[in-house]
C-alpha cells in the first residue's frame, strides 16, 4: 500500500523551495503547478511539488522559456513529478540549444570591444569595417554580433552590383 503524498500550504512550499508565494501562483496559472484548495480557500500543494518547483527554477536558470518547461513537464505521464531519470532524458534534449546560446555567447564577448557595425560610436573604425554601410546591405541589427564577418561585409563591397546599390552613408552631426 502506498502512502498518501502530504500536503503542504504555499507559504511553507515558498520556505522550503526559496521561491516566492507570488512566483508559486504565477507557475500555477502558467500551468506548472497545480494547488489543492483547502475548505476555507488556501492554497495547498503536494510535498512532492518541492521536486517540481526545483525542476522548473534549474530549467529556467539553464534559459529555458516557461513554455519550453510548461511542454516537457506535459510529456510526464499523469503530470507527475519529474523524476532524476526525467532530468537526464530532457536535459539530453535541450543541449543544442544550450550549445547553441555558448556559441552565440562566446562570439558576443570575443567581439564586444570590436565594432559591430551598428552604433560603436567610433566613425574611423566603422570605415574600416563598415564602409558606406555596407553591413545594412546584410540586413538588420547587429550584422558582426549576428555572425556576419567584416571579411564577408568588404568581400560582398567588391561585387559590381554591391557597389551600386550601396547609398552613400548618411550625414552625421558632429
Amino acid at each position: 500500500m502506498t502512502k498518501p503524498d502530504v500536503v503542504i500550504p504555499i507559504g511553507e512550499l515558498a520556505r522550503r523551495s526559496g521561491v516566492a508565494a507570488s512566483a508559486l501562483r504565477f507557475y500555477e496559472e502558467q500551468g506548472l503547478l497545480q494547488s489543492r484548495r483547502s475548505e476555507s480557500g488556501r492554497r495547498h500543494y503536494l510535498r512532492s511539488d518541492l521536486r517540481r518547483v526545483a525542476f522548473v527554477r534549474a530549467a529556467q536558470n539553464v534559459g529555458l522559456s516557461l513554455e519550453q518547461i510548461r511542454s516537457a513537464l506535459q510529456t510526464l505521464p499523469d503530470a507527475r513529478t519529474p523524476t532524476p531519470a526525467d532530468w537526464e532524458r530532457l536535459s539530453r534534449g535541450w543541449r543544442p540549444l544550450l550549445d547553441a546560446r555558448i556559441a552565440e555567447l562566446t562570439r558576443l564577448r570575443d567581439q564586444l570591444s570590436a565594432c559591430i557595425g551598428c552604433g560603436c560610436l567610433s566613425l574611423s573604425k566603422c570605415a574600416l569595417y563598415n564602409p558606406a554601410d555596407a553591413a545594412a546591405q546584410r540586413g538588420t541589427g547587429a550584422r558582426y554580433l549576428l555572425g556576419d564577418s567584416s571579411k564577408e561585409v568588404l568581400a560582398a563591397l567588391e561585387k559590381p552590383q554591391a557597389k551600386a546599390s550601396l547609398k552613400a552613408p548618411p550625414r552625421r552631426r558632429a
